[in-house]
């Protein structure tokens, strides 16, 4: 059987994000995948360095954010095969509070036979704070930064 394609594996994700099965998720890395997040703030890290790694981080956030629809998929195809860019918004609640959250995304993946090797995702930390309800404590995490 093929490889998925680096499309075929990013909408994968997707679906597994609407599903909430982090843990398999997770196994779409690579062993030695990374995860980079390039305007992370505050407490958020900025890479994530192997799939467990990955695991890690992705084991609670179900518990912070609902995602019940991704209303809007543009993929970029680009000179490498092996990488597609992705623009996309995520729509759901959010848990602490039952607001709606709305989040726009553009990620960049590159695959290597079906499995994430290299993750960049770019997302305002404001906005993410905000939709997961810690705003309050993304401030205070900067304040502290700028104190130093």
């Amino acid at each position: 059987m093929p490889s998925r394609t680096p499309e075929e594996t990013f909408r994968r994700l997707l679906d597994l994000l609407r599903a909430k099965d982090m843990d398999a998720l997770a196994d779409l890395w690579a062993e030695d995948g990374t995860a980079d997040f390039p305007f992370a703030a505050g407490d958020s890290p900025r890479r994530l360095q192997g799939r467990e790694a990955v695991r890690e981080y992705l084991a609670g956030y179900p518990d912070l954010v609902d995602v019940r629809e991704i209303p809007a998929v543009t993929v970029l195809r680009t000179d490498d095969p092996d990488t597609v860019v992705v623009e996309f918004t995520a729509t759901g609640r959010t848990v602490a509070t039952g607001e709606p959250y709305r989040l726009d995304y553009i990620t960049v993946v590159t695959t290597h036979e079906g499995l994430i090797t290299h993750y960049r995702d770019y997302w305002s930390p404001l906005a993410a704070a905000s939709a997961a309800g810690t705003l309050p404590a993304l401030l205070g995490a900067l304040r502290t930064e700028d104190a130093r």
